[in-house]
C-alpha cells in the first residue's frame, strides 16, 4: 500500500512545486495543504524546524524540500539508474540552489539603485556563468540533466526555469536552447501537463 502523504506549504509554487511534480509524474495521490499567510504563525509552532514545506508520511512530519524530493525520487524511480547518477542529481540541484539564493537576494533588495546594480551583475556575470555550464551538461546528455532519462533533477530545473522566465521575461532563455527544451519537455509530460493545467494560479 502507498503511504498516506500530506504536503504542507503556502499557496505558492516556491520550494514545493518540484515535489508536486514528482507526485504528478508517479501518479501518487496526496493531500496538497496550502497554509494561508495569516495562519502561518500558529502552524509554524508545530512544524519540525519552523519552516515549510513539510511532507507528512503516514502522519510523520519530514522537513527540507530537497530531502523530501530525494526520498520520493528514490521511491518512484526518479533518482537515476546508479549511485553515480544519484550523486550527479544532488550536485546539480545543490548548484542550482546556489544560483537561486543569489536570485532571492536580488528580489529582496529594497534599495532601487542597489537592485539595478545587482540585476546588471546577475545578467552580465552570475546567470551566464551558471546557465552556460548547465546548458553544456544538457547538450552532452541528450537533453537530460543526468543520464538519458527523466530524473527529479529535471523537475527542479523545469520549475526553476519557469520562475526564471517570470522574473526576467520569456526571452531570457533564448541563448540557452537546451535548457529551454528541457523545460518544454518536462511540461509536456502528460501527467505533469495535467497537474499544471489544474493547479492554483499563483505569482511564485
Amino acid at each position: 500500500m502507498s503511504p498516506n502523504y500530506k504536503l504542507i506549504y503556502f499557496n505558492a509554487r516556491g520550494r514545493a512545486e518540484h515535489i508536486r511534480f514528482i507526485f504528478a509524474y508517479a501518479g501518487v495521490e496526496y493531500e496538497d495543504e496550502r497554509i494561508p499567510r495569516e495562519k502561518w504563525p500558529e502552524v509554524k509552532k508545530r512544524m519540525p524546524f519552523g519552516m515549510l514545506p513539510v511532507l507528512e508520511i503516514d502522519g510523520k512530519a519530514v522537513a527540507q524540500s530537497n530531502a523530501v524530493a530525494r526520498y520520493l525520487a528514490r521511491q518512484y524511480g526518479l533518482a537515476g539508474r546508479s549511485e553515480w547518477e544519484a550523486l550527479q542529481c544532488d550536485v546539480l540541484v545543490d548548484t542550482l540552489g546556489d544560483l537561486k539564493q543569489v536570485l532571492a537576494q536580488f528580489r529582496m533588495e529594497q534599495d532601487p539603485i542597489k537592485k539595478e546594480e545587482k540585476k546588471a551583475r546577475l545578467m552580465k556575470e552570475t546567470i551566464p556563468f551558471y546557465l552556460s555550464k548547465f546548458e553544456k551538461i544538457l547538450s552532452e546528455n541528450n537533453g537530460f540533466s543526468v543520464g538519458n532519462e527523466i530524473t527529479w533533477c529535471d523537475f527542479v530545473f523545469a520549475v526553476s526555469l519557469e520562475n526564471f522566465e517570470h522574473i526576467f521575461g520569456k526571452a531570457a532563455l533564448d541563448q540557452y536552447p537546451a535548457l529551454k527544451a528541457l523545460k518544454v519537455k518536462v511540461y509536456n509530460i502528460p501527467s505533469i501537463n495535467a497537474w499544471v493545467s489544474k493547479r492554483p494560479a499563483t505569482e511564485s
